[in-house]
């Protein structure tokens, strides 16, 4: 009888196992971990093509070089840096994101918004980001020199102080070496041209490689 019994109980874990197996391979693929974008019309190819704006290049990158993320454009021409923090909840509610890329503030420099508001808003954001489990990565950028040197200094420092002052990982210029130069802009002279749109990536990655992790496949 107790023979029985244990060879009945090794019949049981074999089926158990079996069918464990089973629904292992049966089982959808888990998705990739995002990396969102959260940003204004620079990173949401204002005035070119989408598929020529840096964030395109960048998901292009990522695949390429066997990153395991899929990239989420949360940009909007015209946001600022309030509204960026209006709509993260929802963002990071949807996407669950691994990686939070800020790309915020030209349009309050624009508008001449106190640098006070831009870093509370930039500070909040880190840490409603860092709170859902991201981690995160602030862009700076620099305003035309017809706002004043005073102004032009303050907004220019305030990314880098936001980084310090949380501890995230900072690019300092989206514009590092296509600025100043007009050839490298749209006709408004705000927006970098679909040739340049390199150039953004590479100074964006320079930051965001060091948190991308291993890549989940080599090249």
């Amino acid at each position: 009888m107790n023979l029985a019994r244990r060879r009945l109980a090794r019949l049981v874990i074999l089926i158990a196992l079996v069918g464990a197996r089973a629904l292992a391979a049966d089982a959808p693929p888990a998705a990739p971990p995002a990396l969102v974008v959260l940003g204004d019309s620079l990173s949401a190819a204002y005035g070119i093509r989408v598929e020529e704006g840096w964030v395109a290049l960048l998901e292009r990158r990522l695949a390429e070089q066997g990153y395991g993320y899929r990239v989420v454009n949360a940009s909007v021409s015209g946001e600022t840096s309030a509204g960026g923090l209006a709509r993260l909840p929802r963002v990071l509610e949807r996407q669950r994101p691994a990686l939070v890329v800020v790309e915020l503030g030209g349009n309050d420099g624009l508008r001449g918004l106190p640098i006070t508001e831009l870093k509370r808003n930039l500070a909040a954001i880190v840490d409603e980001a860092r709170a859902a489990g991201a981690r995160v990565l602030i862009v700076g950028t620099v305003m035309p020199n017809n706002y004043g040197p005073e102004y032009t200094e303050r907004y220019r420092a305030s990314f880098a102080a936001v980084a310090k002052e949380r501890r995230v990982a900072l690019v300092p210029s989206l514009f590092a070496g296509i600025a100043p130069e007009e050839q490298n802009f749209q006709a408004d002279h705000l927006h970098p041209a679909a040739r340049v749109q390199g150039q953004l990536l590479d100074n964006v990655w320079k930051g965001l490689k060091p948190l991308l992790g291993a890549p989940v496949r080599g090249r």
